[in-house]
């Protein structure tokens, strides 16, 4: 039989936490109670379980009403002297365990809500290449393959990234994925910055980024009188120097006006090269762009960057074709 220290024992650590597990954190306690049940088995496997004894006749009673755990054997009862004891600790420890995982899983309720969003992280530490960032209620991975290549990161560092995904691995783990280099980050970073993209009046169509290196963005407005470019670059450049400077400053950003002719959008998306003509095969999706030789070096950019991205702005392959012609 337990002694009386052994009941005010599990009184006061299982009862009452049992009850605060169920009406402050929103579990449920029949759950607890089953969890603390095979726990409490394990206990009593562990240190008193005779050979003999069938586990399919091992049954562990809990009192709700008095939080009083006993074992039985073949409905006898062979609670050992001193068990309750044990039987509290074991049931603070899963009680405590699903107070972690319920907080967690609020945790990645409210963030799996924040999917798409940017936020602001510190970095607090590495696991090799990876970075993990505290972001407020809890931490986010920004991985090697999320960062910006000729960036360096160093502890206490804040950066603006971009919330990409919510991860779970195998064993139920949830990781809060971030990034620095996804295409969506420029484009939370506009609308932050340019109120007429925030209430409507300029439009993102589509934007492109090499990271680090170079970004394109397609803007257009429904709305007469209203220059989307220039609301996007803001007076003597402001507006573009924020999002430059939240990307680390060096990946240089092109603002395009969007047109629904092919030929001006593809002239407008090679920016900053002067392109002469344009010839479009619509079916092909393929476009010849005619440049004098000197346009030729900006219109395919350092490394093709230049040409790629407008490919990828417009959706249409583009061959860069010299001319001796003049414009």
């Amino acid at each position: 039989m337990l002694k009386l220290d052994d009941m005010v024992v599990i009184k006061s650590e299982f009862f009452l936490a049992l009850n605060q597990v169920a009406t402050e954190r929103g579990i449920s306690p029949d759950e607890v109670l089953e969890s603390i049940k095979w726990a409490v088995l394990a206990a009593y496997n562990k240190d008193y379980s005779q050979a003999t004894e069938d586990d399919k006749k091992k049954e562990v009673v809990i009192d709700k009403n008095t939080g009083e755990t006993k074992i039985y054997v073949s409905k006898k009862d062979v609670t050992p002297p001193g068990f309750g004891r044990i039987a509290a600790q074991t049931a603070r420890q899963v009680i405590l365990q699903k107070i972690r995982e319920a907080e967690k899983r609020t945790v990645m309720k409210h963030y799996a809500s924040q999917i798409g969003t940017i936020i602001k992280g510190r970095v607090i530490r590495f696991d090799g290449k990876s970075a993990y960032l505290d972001i407020g209620k809890t931490e986010g991975l920004l991985s090697y393959e999320e960062q910006i290549r000729n960036e360096k990161y160093n502890l206490s560092d804040v950066l603006t990234v971009y919330i990409k995904e919510i991860r779970t691995d195998s064993f139920g783990n949830s990781k809060i994925i971030l990034s620095r280099t996804d295409a969506r980050l420029v484009e939370k970073l506009f609308e932050k910055e340019v109120p007429e993209i925030a209430n409507g009046t300029v439009k993102i169509k589509k934007v492109v980024r090499q990271p680090g290196e170079r970004a394109k963005i397609a803007v257009f407005s429904d709305q007469s009188g209203v220059d989307p470019v220039g609301a996007c670059v803001g007076q003597k450049g402001i507006r573009v120097k924020m999002v430059t400077d939240e990307l680390g400053g060096q990946e240089k950003i092109d603002i395009i006006q969007w047109n629904s002719d092919n030929s001006l959008f593809i002239r407008e998306a090679l920016s900053p090269a002067t392109v002469i003509s344009v010839e479009i095969d619509k079916e092909k999706k393929r476009a010849k762009v005619f440049v004098t030789e000197k346009q030729a070096a900006l219109a395919i950019g350092k490394n093709g960057v230049n040409v790629s991205l407008s490919s990828q702005l417009t959706g249409f392959d583009l061959d860069i074709v010299q001319t001796s012609e003049e414009t």
